[in-house]
């Protein structure tokens, strides 16, 4: 969770473990927003279900993208080993957005409109910002000059976890597709947990890790959201 570049391996068996998960969560939304899943909820809970499709696309479209770009971290990107432990939790993470979007998506027959469509420029600049940001410490990485030095460059000049934001923007995309208030706490629940666990506890490793390095970076870059915070 905290190096993406820590412990060297490759976790063949755990990552396949995780990508077969991840589909067969998606082929459970999918049953929930286009199969009899979306009768159970309305058996279940009296939940009414609307008949526009074009969101529910959209959150499957959005999901799908989602697990590609896992596809690519997890084999490209990621050099450390992944230990079986993480086998559970990182579904079951992801099954929030996968599951939870496409059952708050089914009571809202809206049809699509300009909100709709800035968050899918939403979910496509946060997806940008957290591919694009990971991709080019990779590539600071590869370069034996570097070996033990910090990456400070390209977007991660805008912020320290500039990873993170993007993370917060393709998730606050889900929400205002699926168009339920409870969404939305999604995404404030996430940027809660980078700004009170994740990032602290981050810094205290590239601290320990980089010392001065990291505490001159710190002084000049904001920690998570840029120009803000």
């Amino acid at each position: 969770m905290l190096d993406l570049y820590a412990t060297k391996g490759t976790s063949v068996p755990q990552k396949l473990t995780i990508i077969t998960a991840e589909l067969a969560l998606i082929g459970l939304a999918y049953f929930i927003m286009f199969g009899a899943g979306q009768a159970w909820f309305d058996w279940l809970f009296d939940m009414p279900i609307e008949p526009e499709m074009g969101r529910r696309w959209i959150i499957l479209s959005f999901s799908l993208i989602t697990l590609a770009r896992m596809l690519f971290t997890m084999f490209y990107l990621m050099q450390r080993a992944i230990p079986w432990s993480e086998t559970i939790p990182v579904p079951l993470a992801f099954a929030l957005y996968y599951i939870g979007f496409a059952i708050l998506v089914l009571p809202n027959g809206a049809p699509l409109g300009a909100l709709d469509f800035a968050a899918i420029g939403l979910f496509i600049v946060g997806g940008a910002i957290n591919t694009v940001s990971e991709l080019m410490r990779h590539l600071f990485k590869q370069n034996p000059a570097n070996k033990g030095k910090l990456y400070t460059g390209g977007l991660f000049g805008l912020s320290m976890h500039i990873n993170f934001f993007g993370d917060v923007l393709w998730v606050l995309a889900y929400a205002m597709v699926a168009g339920h208030f409870v969404g939305y706490s999604i995404p404030v629940l996430l940027l809660a947990l980078f700004m009170f666990f994740y990032i602290p506890s981050l810094d205290a490793y590239l601290a320990k890790r980089y010392g001065q390095a990291f505490y001159d970076y710190a002084d000049k870059t904001k920690r998570l959201i840029p120009f803000v915070w």
